[in-house]
């Protein structure tokens, strides 16, 4: 008798701590940040603008959430994509928005350039996005220490078709403007850089231009920190 209650003991036991693991590994998945559906519906309700705020905010803090990479995503953007936002930026390696933003496969239009310069087939690149996939919003980021705006403020000799870069910096009315005296001309040049590429696709794109003045469409500048990887935001246009 006193076995049999023994493995009836024994029995009940190990159900109650079954159960409770169940209890607990069930609460870590869903309170889990990576939680699915926490995400998306997250996701689905913010702007493209606090998409971007948010994304960043995770990547500043060194705790990103890698959206958007899962199986059933791949598959879903191996068949069409549906990016909220152009990123209009510079080729450097260390300035990658999909990582800075936090944000997955199909999520983003990426234009890059060294010194994030816009030509007619940037143009064409970012109306397409704007016309065919419908995205809403397109940011033109510069970033700190930028090496093609350095090498133009510094006034070294370009070899080769670097030499286009810095000639086409030149022609910048904005750059034009700062003074040779500017202690902080490098940054100044920076920021004038986003204002001359945000003028380029106000001015330049009938398509941008009339998506901007229905209201279908935001513009917006941007700065990248090397230093704190923060990202700063101009006044939405």
């Amino acid at each position: 008798m006193k076995n049999l209650h023994f493995q009836i003991f024994k029995f009940a036991h190990s159900l109650i701590h079954s159960f409770s693991l169940s209890i607990i590994l069930f609460a870590l998945v869903a309170c889990h940040p990576d939680s699915k559906k926490g995400l998306i519906s997250k996701a689905d309700n913010e702007s493209p603008y606090a998409k971007l705020v948010s994304g960043n905010e995770h990547f500043h803090h060194l705790k990103p959430v890698h959206p958007d990479v899962d199986l059933q995503h791949l598959k879903e953007a191996s068949k069409s994509q549906h990016p909220f936002a152009v990123i209009v930026c510079c080729s450097d390696s260390r300035v990658s928005p999909e990582l800075i933003f936090d944000q997955g496969v199909g999520d983003l239009f990426v234009i890059r350039t060294a010194g994030n310069m816009i030509g007619s087939l940037e143009l064409g690149s970012i109306e397409y996005a704007v016309e065919h996939l419908g995205v809403k919003l397109i940011v033109v980021m510069g970033h700190e220490n930028c090496g093609a705006i350095k090498a133009f403020v510094e006034g070294e000799e370009a070899p080769g078709h670097i030499k286009d870069i810095i000639d086409s910096l030149k022609g910048e009315s904005e750059i034009k403007a700062i003074p040779l005296t500017d202690k902080n001309r490098l940054e100044e040049c920076v920021i004038a850089n986003v204002q001359h590429g945000i003028k380029q696709l106000k001015t330049q794109s009938n398509i941008i231009h009339e998506k901007l003045e229905k209201g279908e469409l935001k513009l917006i500048g941007a700065r990248y920190d090397l230093d704190d990887f923060t990202v700063s935001f101009t006044k939405q246009q």
